[in-house]
């Protein structure tokens, strides 16, 4: 039985063409996918289709066999965290409570549980947040909220996150720490996808790819053999390299 299965996945806006066409993929175990592809390509869409934050116009998502269209918000909320790209404002909660917010698929009332607490702790502890960890969410810079939400995606337990362009607000230190932080939390078993236009970083720290172009699935393998330069560039439409340290580490670049 394969943790996440998409079928012939497919899902278009009212009568427009289809933002995400027949998608399918089988994902047995915890690791990282990234997902890549240009502005449009459809990377969003699919997120929102696995998260059930739409429902498939075509094909089905299905968690440990199960179809994701059959389950209630609560009971799909405890398998997949999904980080939006876009960040939220005018949030009047301290950052500790915007982590803790993670834990409501699991409520059982109106007081945490040790369990709870736990994993705030964890959450907290794992995107190095302690430093501010009582200041007020508005206050924090656009890198500081991104790792705030990632927070409460792993403070909420799901074994799947999903992550829409996380780094888009971070610094180079921000960047390494974040895919740090993702290496730990597929170390402990979660299945992570993550949206990026970090080609580079995604090439040196997923174990596979999903390249997308116009809303379909045009690769899906390990990192070196889904990033073929022609193909790149036939997406992208611009010139792919691949580079070698003195140390022997492979390095994706672009441009002419």
């Amino acid at each position: 039985m394969s943790l996440l299965a998409l079928n012939s996945l497919g899902y278009r806006y009212g009568e427009s063409q289809f933002a995400v066409k027949a998608v399918s993929s089988m994902l047995n175990s915890a690791g990282i996918i990234a997902l890549l592809g240009p502005n449009g390509a459809g990377k969003s869409t699919l997120l929102d289709l696995i998260a059930g934050l739409k429902t498939p116009t075509a094909g089905s998502c299905q968690i440990n066999g199960r179809d994701t269209s059959s389950m209630t918000r609560q009971e799909l909320a405890r398998l997949v965290a999904h980080v939006p790209q876009q960040l939220p404002n005018e949030v009047p909660f301290a950052v500790e409570d915007v982590v803790m917010t993670g834990r409501l698929p699991h409520g059982g009332g109106i007081f945490e549980s040790a369990e709870d607490e736990a994993a705030l702790e964890r959450a907290i502890a794992n995107a190095r947040l302690e430093a501010f960890r009582h200041r007020p969410f508005s206050s924090l810079s656009g890198g500081e909220m991104q790792r705030v939400l990632l927070a409460a995606a792993t403070c909420q337990g799901a074994e799947i996150l999903l992550l829409d362009e996380p780094s888009a607000h971070l610094d180079p230190e921000n960047q390494v720490l974040l895919w740090e932080m993702l290496v730990k939390l597929k170390q402990s078993g979660h299945l992570i996808l993550i949206a990026t236009h970090h080609l580079s970083l995604a090439a040196q720290h997923s174990d596979r790819i999903w390249l997308m172009n116009h809303g379909a699935l045009v690769a899906d393998s390990e990192a070196c053999a889904a990033l073929q330069l022609q193909a790149m560039e036939d997406v992208f439409r611009v010139p792919f390299h691949w580079h070698k340290s003195d140390e022997g580490r492979l390095y994706l670049n672009y441009g002419r």
